[in-house]
């Protein structure tokens, strides 16, 4: 089983989420949602195409 689908997945509710606490103004929220945002792009950059 591929992980990108999940790592894709992640990515896309993370960043719905992170536009949400941006349009409600909490700001402590958005960027932990982007440091998340961050991180599941870099683990999805290491599958590579071999995955």
């Amino acid at each position: 089983m591929s992980l990108k689908p999940v790592y894709l997945l992640g990515i896309v509710l993370n960043v719905g989420a992170l536009l949400y606490a941006l349009s409600i103004g909490s700001v402590l929220y958005a960027v932990t949602f982007a440091l998340v945002v961050v991180y599941l792009v870099i683990r999805y950059r290491m599958l590579g195409d071999d995955a």
